[in-house]
């Protein structure tokens, strides 16, 4: 018996961690969750920086130099043009360290800032790191003028990346 209300107790405890990791997940239609990190361009990017001027694109991705952030990043920096003529900023961000990553940017002849997050805090307020998942999910965040997400890609197709980003955000009317 007193097995059986442990067992019951554990599960309670488990669904109720479980309950805490995924409530801290932002969603569609929250605000989203202020950053102010480093770029592969040695500047600050703060998404306060584009309250009321342009929506925001953060591309998550886990790690530099690894085959499926390569080719995630590397779309965005040659397919980069279907984005440029929007009324986008658009970003790839990892826990990185911001020198890892802007060496990461020169390998891949970036144009666009691949942004570090070493402290995992902006990371762990989008939900992308949590216990057990040390580096960032593979989640795309499409957020809109006044600070709200719009909407979360969590199955990014790392080699159409920066299409299915175009396509999304035309679909979402952000770049109006």
């Amino acid at each position: 018996m007193l097995r059986r209300i442990a067992l019951v107790a554990l599960g309670l405890l488990a669904t109720a961690a479980m309950t805490t990791a995924t409530a801290a997940e932002p969603k569609a239609g929250d605000k989203a969750p202020e950053f102010s990190l480093k770029g592969s361009d040695g500047k600050t990017h703060a998404l306060s920086d584009y309250k009321g001027k342009s929506a925001v694109v953060l591309a998550w991705f886990p790690k530099a130099f690894t085959p499926g952030c390569t080719k995630e990043c590397r779309s965005f920096a040659n397919a980069g043009d279907s984005l440029k003529g929007l009324n986008v900023a658009y970003f790839t961000a990892s826990v990185d360290d911001p020198d890892q990553n802007a060496k990461f940017a020169e390998s891949l002849n970036a144009d666009y800032p691949i942004l570090g997050d070493p402290s995992k805090e902006t990371a762990k307020a989008y939900g992308v790191v949590h216990e057990g998942r040390p580096v960032a999910e593979r989640w795309t965040f499409y957020i809109d003028k006044q600070g709200v997400i719009q909407a979360v890609d969590k199955q990014v197709d790392t080699d159409n990346a920066a299409a299915d980003v175009a396509k999304k955000v035309k679909e979402l009317k952000l770049a109006e």
